[in-house]
């Protein structure tokens, strides 16, 4: 029995710990770290699953960010405590916070990420979409949550700064 949750500011220490255990130590070096830095991200789309005895078993974030001026969601990261891997719990923040995201209004979705996992939720390499470096662009996948909603939207991803 898992409780599925929106990530509150009393759960900030334990997700970035969970993000600290299933990372590597220079997670926040990455390029997508840059995009989010001293942005909001998108607090309903922030979900925690937490197990029978209230202890974190996986989380997910989401931030804007623009790609060639239109906004787009960046999802990540996702993590999945290490003794709780294999149990589907990835996949169920995924497809919840993707239907959620539906829900209100976003058209499209990119993470950086590896094609075979992320494949199986829609996702697939973007062309003409470019991370900051040293971003492998076979890594960079999105996803339609509207029909069409890639559809012209090329260009370098940068920092969301509302207008």
């Amino acid at each position: 029995m898992y409780q599925l949750e929106e990530e509150t500011a009393a759960d900030w220490w334990e997700v970035e710990a969970l993000y600290d255990l299933c990372f590597a130590p220079g997670r926040t070096a990455l390029s997508s770290y840059r995009l989010r830095d001293g942005v909001d991200p998108v607090r309903e789309l922030c979900l925690t699953l937490r197990d029978g005895q209230g202890v974190m078993a996986a989380v997910i974030r989401y931030w804007p960010v623009l790609v060639g001026g239109q906004r787009v969601l960046l999802l990540g990261p996702v993590a999945v405590h290490p003794t709780r891997q294999g149990e589907g719990l990835g996949g169920l923040l995924i497809h919840e916070s993707l239907a959620e995201a539906r829900r209100l209004g976003w058209e499209r979705v990119m993470l950086v990420g590896d094609a075979p996992y992320y494949g199986r939720f829609g996702f697939e390499k973007l062309e003409g979409v470019e991370m900051p470096p040293p971003t492998n662009p076979d890594r960079v996948l999105g996803l339609e949550l509207i029909p069409g909603a890639w559809e012209g939207v090329r260009g370098k991803v940068t920092k969301f700064t509302e207008a």
